[in-house]
């Protein structure tokens, strides 16, 4: 049973996301939105634990959020997927449960 968990606030003043990606499984996916999509930013100080975690979680960033922070795929660690709202949905529905992390 693989877990979705989303990720809203920025790694670089919130340390939510390197604690999600402590407590994922193998299979699960996490999706940064808000601020969030901050930890997929390539060259940071947090790219290589969000890298290193690529081998076992799925990586995906809301892709309007990542395009309001002038974030476009360029600058997004290679790995990432991008996705819209339908897409957001579709990982909800595809996945046991969602565990939000604030």
């Amino acid at each position: 049973m693989s877990t979705l968990h989303t990720v809203n606030k920025s790694p670089f003043t919130n340390g939510a996301l390197l604690s999600c990606l402590k407590h994922c499984k193998p299979g699960d996916a996490v999706l940064l939105i808000e601020d969030g999509v901050y930890g997929a930013l390539a060259g940071s100080s947090v790219a290589g634990a969000v890298s290193d975690s690529l081998e076992d979680v799925t990586l995906y960033v809301l892709g309007g959020d990542a395009s309001a922070r002038g974030l476009d795929d360029g600058k997004v660690l290679s790995g990432a997927k991008t996705v819209g709202y339908d897409g957001f949905v579709d990982l909800v529905v595809d996945h046991a449960r969602t565990q939000a992390w604030l």
